[in-house]
């Protein structure tokens, strides 16, 4: 998409497929992370990315240039307009998913770690001259970065 035409009718058409087609494959990632089923997202997941770096690529050139777009018919600016709000609108539900996701993965991760690092401190047994003695001395980490 870098190198458009320089008609203002075809860059609108392109970016309108552009739009539509990056809309439909996060929502398909959507799908799967509603569905429980994340690994069902990483299908797609190098198409998604090149779409949404070619997405942000070419808005930034129009933001920076409107006059990339300004000669194209109303009608279709319009089109452009809608399949831009599509796009937010599943862009606001895809980010709530992720973050839903991550959180969970966070707690379930903190919650093994917490019970790995509790088995780990329980004496396991007595030694000689009646001293206990850890079964296991090995060092748990735990990465709470955000």
């Amino acid at each position: 998409m870098g190198a458009l035409a320089g008609d203002p009718t075809q860059r609108v058409e392109q970016l309108i497929v552009l739009t539509e087609r990056l809309t439909t494959f996060l929502n398909a990632e959507l799908k799967a992370f509603e569905a429980r089923r994340p690994q069902d997202a990483a299908a797609n997941s190098a198409e998604t990315q090149r779409l949404a770096n070619l997405y942000r690529h070419e808005s930034a050139r129009i933001r920076a240039d409107p006059s990339l777009i300004a000669g194209a018919p109303p009608a279709l600016r319009r089109r452009l307009m809608e399949a831009t709000k599509a796009f937010d609108a599943v862009l606001a539900r895809h980010g709530r998913a992720l973050y839903a996701a991550k959180t969970i993965t966070e707690g379930l991760v903190r919650a093994i770690a917490e019970e790995v690092a509790v088995q780990r401190r329980r004496v396991s047994a007595y030694g000689p001259e009646a001293r206990q003695y850890r079964a296991d001395t090995s060092a748990i980490t735990l990465n709470r970065r955000v």
